[in-house]
């Protein structure tokens, strides 16, 4: 049987959730003696609720396993207050609009004089989840592509050939030797894991958003294969599972020098967050930026524009 795609998946969750507040609206009406308004707000309400304490309880999660935020990236209780707003927001806004409506796309500028950018997405997620960067690559006239890896609980090392196969494309289509890949959270280990299948001659820079590098300790509450080699131990020495162990030993000082790794101290899936430091990259650090609100926020894509611009220097250098 032929597992759902992350797209099939939300657009399930989607009918459930409007089917849960008919039942809770309806029972308002028909119970309580509430107005049709009230009962729509009562349907609607509870499932935002939900989806409230959903996120809560990540961060919350998150909290016991976090490491020590350093004293400059601390953050007072409003500026709290609006990063939880944020990844909400942003958390909504994918799950339940861009995401069940997106589809993988390429863009070709043949003006352009940049490398192009492949984008890979995290865990549970697809192409939609580049909807704030893709227009920023648009605006600059740099090629890209997306992909979606497929099936959603399937082996990281699985996806190498997928993105193999976008890499070819997308190069042969620009005229292009080398690539910047943009990936978020999991996309980042698929990308190490596709240097280490494939090799890295061709990349011009990878740039991991929130990658749990050393795994996080909240892999332990997903499902699938790809769950599994994200997990790390909150005691054992070393933490990291055994395939990222073997993720390391099999890069080299060069692969890991392609990488820049951006991640938050306030991250909320990623945690502790320091794990998304990988020795010999160049690490960047943010603070309240929630996990979701990586691939949105201005901050952090200002960032990443930057280092798309850094990674077609050097290839001009050279």
């Amino acid at each position: 049987m032929k597992s759902l795609s992350s797209r099939q998946l939300l657009r399930l969750i989607l009918v459930i959730q409007a089917l849960a507040a008919l039942g809770i609206g309806l029972a308002a009406v028909n119970i309580l003696g509430a107005s049709r308004w009230e009962g729509l707000l009562a349907g609607l309400g509870s499932v935002v609720l939900v989806r409230l304490l959903i996120n809560a309880n990540n961060f919350f999660m998150s909290a016991r396993y976090a490491s020590p935020t350093p004293q400059d990236f601390r953050i007072k209780p409003l500026a709290a207050l609006r990063m939880f707003g944020e990844e909400f927001t942003a958390s909504m806004l994918q799950s339940s609009w861009t995401m069940p409506r997106a589809r993988p796309c390429t863009r070709i500028y043949e003006e352009s004089t940049q490398p192009p950018v492949l984008l890979l997405h995290g865990y549970g997620c697809n192409s939609g989840y580049w909807s704030h960067l893709t227009p920023r690559l648009d605006a600059a006239r740099i090629s890209h592509a997306t992909v979606d890896l497929e099936p959603l609980t399937g082996d990281i090392d699985d996806y190498a050939p997928r993105v193999q196969q976008a890499v070819e494309r997308l190069l042969a289509a620009t005229g292009r030797d080398k690539i910047v890949i943009v990936a978020h959270s999991m996309g980042g280990l698929v990308a190490r894991a596709w240097m280490r299948a494939c090799g890295s001659t061709r990349v011009a820079r990878v740039i991991t958003l929130g990658t749990p590098h050393h795994g996080t300790c909240l892999a332990a509450f997903g499902i699938g294969i790809n769950a599994t080699q994200m997990r790390r131990a909150f005691r054992d020495v070393p933490p990291e599972c055994a395939w990222l162990r073997d993720l390391a030993q099999g890069e080299d000082a060069g692969a890991r020098a392609l990488v820049t790794s951006l991640y938050s101290h306030h991250d909320n899936i990623i945690s502790p967050q320091t794990s998304s430091e990988l020795p010999g990259a160049r690490n960047l650090a943010f603070g309240g930026v929630g996990h979701v609100a990586l691939g949105r926020n201005a901050r952090v894509l200002d960032v990443v524009m930057r280092e798309i611009a850094a990674a077609s220097d050097r290839e001009r250098a050279y």
